[in-house]
């Protein structure tokens, strides 16, 4: 039998290892819960995807962190169990998403009272206190989580967290109805929204 050269003992060295790692994550006090049923998939690269009918929308999985404004408290897509909720993906350093952002308020306003919460998720903003001064300067009125490393996106699995922004529209069963890959004005997601809202 012939000895492996170095190359080969490394490369099996490092499956190794890589198996090992991959059990080490799935188990744990540390490990990451998807809880929900929804994979992302984007047919023929669209950036607007519609879930339906919506017996056969997939459920998110937990989101929660940190709110932007009051880092000390926790911000959860539990909180508004029965809502639908809109998760809008930005950062004070991306264009689109600053003339995105009053877009968003006019639909958050427009829609509160049919039972609608909109909930940011800041990232890539390693500075707080950067997008919290946009926040305020702007007086937008609908929280935000902060999550520069975007871990709360692990909840939607396959959702690709190299596009910023985005959006995602879930039903009141906290089911996914639509994702929009792309900047949005008011007259793109509100009708979506409210439709989301009626069912």
């Amino acid at each position: 039998m012939r000895p492996r050269s170095p190359r080969r003992w490394t490369l099996a060295a490092a499956a190794a290892m890589a198996g090992s790692l991959l059990v080490g994550c799935s188990s744990g006090d540390d490990a990451v819960v998807y809880g929900g049923t929804f994979n992302f998939v984007s047919p023929g690269g669209q950036t607007e995807i519609y879930y339906d009918p919506p017996a056969e929308r997939g459920t998110a999985g937990e989101i929660a962190g940190p709110s932007l404004m009051q880092p000390d408290e926790t911000i959860a897509l539990s909180d508004y169990a029965g809502e639908v909720v809109v998760l809008n993906v930005w950062g004070q350093w991306c264009a689109p998403c600053r003339t995105e952002m009053p877009e968003l308020q006019e639909v958050y306003d427009s829609t509160k009272d049919l039972g609608v919460q909109l909930i940011g998720i800041n990232v890539r903003d390693r500075q707080i206190d950067k997008p919290q001064d946009f926040v305020e300067d702007f007086g937008f009125t609908f929280p935000s989580i902060y999550d520069p490393p975007m871990r709360t996106l692990l909840a939607l699995r396959g959702i690709p967290t190299s596009v910023v922004p985005m959006t995602v529209v879930l039903d009141r069963e906290q089911r996914v109805a639509a994702v929009f890959l792309k900047d949005l004005l008011a007259e793109d997601l509100q009708p979506v929204v409210e439709r989301v809202a009626a069912e």
